[in-house]
């Protein structure tokens, strides 16, 4: 359990980031993080250890954002996420433009952008969350940045450089 409560320390902000891009509600997020680690402490003992444990959490806290989502019937948007300082009304017009338009894509393509962009995992580490294999990860990437740079107007795509993780990746 300990172990459990570390992870759930360390990575809470990473957690609740990706409940909440699932969800689109901040507040949903933090809840759907906390029932996730809730049952994960209640079935620590069905955790085998053949996989990283954080790879097993992740797995439960986007099954539960998506079970939320499914019985809440939850709008999808990217909601309330924590940000930096304010960088004036231009550049909070483009974070929201950005958002808006990562709120479009697919639940997968949404969720495989947050873990890499925004989480910093590997392709490896996606894989195990997703339940999917490592070649999907990239495939599924790779579709989400070429929707997004297709959205992006040609002006947006001039002003990614200033923009947050996921933007710089659809410049790329």
């Amino acid at each position: 359990m300990s172990r459990i409560g570390s992870a759930y320390d360390q990575r809470f902000r990473d957690f609740h980031r990706v409940a909440s891009a699932i969800l689109g509600d901040a507040d949903l997020g933090r809840d759907a993080v906390q029932e996730a680690f809730a049952r994960a402490i209640s079935r620590r003992f069905d955790y085998r250890g053949d996989g990283p444990l954080e790879a097993w959490l992740w797995r439960a806290v986007t099954n539960v954002a998506r079970d939320y989502r499914r019985t809440a019937r939850a709008t999808v948007l990217l909601g309330d996420l924590p940000e930096g300082g304010s960088r004036g009304i231009e550049a909070d017009s483009f974070d929201s433009t950005i958002r808006n338009r990562v709120a479009r894509l697919p639940e997968r393509q949404r969720t495989a952008l947050f873990l890499r962009y925004y989480v910093d995992l590997s392709y490896t580490e996606i894989a195990e969350i997703l339940e999917i294999r490592t070649g999907t990860v990239s495939a599924t990437l790779n579709a989400a940045i070429k929707a997004l740079r297709k959205d992006l107007s040609p002006e947006l795509q001039r002003d990614v450089a200033e923009a947050e993780p996921v933007a710089v990746a659809v410049a790329a």
